[in-house]
């Protein structure tokens, strides 16, 4: 496989210490260890080969779900638990100069949908997922960015159809969200919750349903044939109808070669304190369990677990290896403690880091590969993966079937994805953007 970053990069040093993995334990399952034959074969077991794994499987299909790692080892299983909308950095103005109004409300409205699914998925398999927040809550890092967010609130009526607050400074404190905040934005969208479970549930469900599932089984090979798909696993034969890609930021440049220069893996790095005292929580000022980030660029996203850790992660990560890795969680702790100065001397034993995927146009991709019979990939959701993935894998599902999706499937996310001008080099892109995004977040 030729990936974008180095080995570390795809090892288990950027996520030895990641607190989801302590969080819940599952069982493991067995490496593809001998030929066989599935009508569909999945490559990454997130939130988009699980969710497609569960649909498939529902419909009779018969479905095999391979995994390089585990359940969860990519960035389904490092992301910050916020299943919310997003899925995409277009503005409104870009969506309607590419799509028109109606394309961008039925892009937005499928954000709202996004969450409706994990929900309802949630609620049909009784999955425990610590669930807790209601919606999520913007706060203005600038006094300039709080004119932003309130142009953002007049748009939510029409784009999403939700109710919404706006927060003065003095507001804050009262709701528990006390910082260096000037004023804030809540929308009525969305939840937290922890990923691990809710993966490891998912995958319960896909298997009772008639899934397979294989951990440690990389597809080293991808070769279409007259009838299909041939997958090389463990020196093994996979024969497949149709395949579906869901390996996100962990995708690599040759399988296939058409994904080579059409996304960008970009690093997120996360923190989590020990519990926090309730003396230690009212000395900050932060009492509420409402999922919240900031208005920056580069974004902090934080959020009170209901076993009163915190968790505490951001954007802005460039390099890999353990050397960058030790860096790049000591600028997190930083920004954390000049955010809650009250918490400087907490432990944050827990620290990690994954990547989210990035499009050159800003959109996720959900759809057929373009020039190869049934080849279907879901990808790029922009670090908002809970929820757009899980959608993506359920339209996938439809897709392979023939199916028009009877759920939203606007063309926002059918456009195939388009090169990035630096084909292999793009990974040079990403220092200058943050250096601007640092600038611009002043």
């Amino acid at each position: 496989m030729k990936r974008l970053f180095d080995d570390y990069a795809y090892g288990d040093g950027p996520r030895e210490k990641c607190w989801w993995d302590d969080s819940h334990q599952d069982i493991k399952r067995p490496p593809l260890d001998h030929s066989q034959r599935t009508d569909v074969a999945i490559i990454g077991a997130g939130f988009t080969g699980l969710s497609a794994a569960l649909h498939l499987a529902r419909a009779g299909v018969s479905v095999t779900v391979l995994d390089a790692q585990r359940i969860g080892w990519g960035a389904s299983g490092r992301n910050g638990g916020f299943c919310c909308l997003g899925g995409s950095m277009a503005s409104d103005l870009i969506l309607d100069q590419r799509f028109g109004l109606e394309g961008r409300v039925a892009f937005r409205r499928t954000e709202l949908a996004a969450i409706q699914l994990v929900e309802g998925i949630i609620q049909n398999y009784s999955i425990e997922v610590d669930r807790h927040s209601a919606g999520e809550t913007s706060l203005a890092h600038h006094a300039k960015t709080m004119g932003a967010l309130a142009k953002h609130a007049a748009t939510l009526d029409e784009n999403y159809g939700v109710s919404h607050q706006l927060h003065s400074a003095g507001d804050l404190a009262e709701l528990g969200m006390a910082g260096p905040f000037h004023g804030g934005l809540t929308i009525n969208a969305g939840f937290g919750l922890n990923p691990r479970k809710y993966l490891c549930g998912l995958a319960k469900a896909a298997e009772a349903a008639g899934a397979k599932i294989f951990e440690q089984s990389a597809v080293t090979e991808l070769t279409s044939r007259v009838d299909g798909w041939a997958l090389r696993i463990n020196g093994h034969q996979l024969r497949a109808d149709r395949v579906i890609l869901a390996t996100n930021g962990y995708s690599s440049e040759d399988i296939p070669d058409w994904l080579a220069g059409r996304y960008l893996p970009s690093q997120s790095n996360v923190i989590v304190t020990r519990p926090l005292s309730d003396d230690e929580l009212a000395a900050a000022g932060w009492t509420t369990d409402q999922m919240a980030y900031d208005t920056r660029n580069l974004l902090h996203y934080f959020r009170l677990m209901p076993d009163r850790r915190f968790l505490f992660g951001m954007r802005g990560g460039v390099f890999t290896g353990a050397k960058a890795e030790a860096a790049a969680s000591s600028r997190v702790r930083a920004d954390f403690d000049a955010m809650f100065p009250a918490w400087r001397k907490v432990e944050s034993d827990h620290s990690w880091s994954g990547m989210v995927c990035l499009a050159r146009d800003r959109l996720p991709f959900v759809g057929a590969v373009p020039d190869h019979s049934g080849l279907w990939a879901g990808l790029c959701y922009h670090g908002n993966g809970v929820a757009m993935g899980s959608y993506s894998g359920a339209i996938l599902a439809q897709l392979v079937q023939g199916k028009v999706p009877e759920m939203s499937y606007p063309n926002a996310m059918s456009t195939p994805l388009r090169r990035f001008e630096l084909g292999r080099w793009r990974r040079a892109m990403i220092p200058l953007a943050y250096a601007a995004y640092k600038i611009a977040d002043r």
